[in-house]
């Protein structure tokens, strides 16, 4: 697992996030949500946000994973 850290979201600590936490940019609003994946990048359903590659960017404007925060409720 990487040493991502996550602004605002779990206070950094990546292990705290739950396999099915959906996260949103809070730079574009997208949320990645792990039961959908992200077609665009080949990610498969079922990915939790912590297992995505090292590379993987925001699919609409390109930012970091550290640029994604939990969205509240489901």
């Amino acid at each position: 697992m990487s040493a991502t850290t996550f602004e605002g979201s779990y206070l950094g600590d990546a292990t705290r996030l739950p396999a099915d936490a959906r996260l949103e940019c809070k730079i574009c609003w997208w949320v990645y949500d792990p039961a959908m994946g992200d077609p665009q990048w080949q990610v498969p359903p079922g990915t939790p946000f912590t297992a995505l590659p090292a590379h993987w960017t925001c699919p609409q404007c390109e930012g970091r994973a550290d640029q994604f925060m939990v969205v509240d409720g489901r």
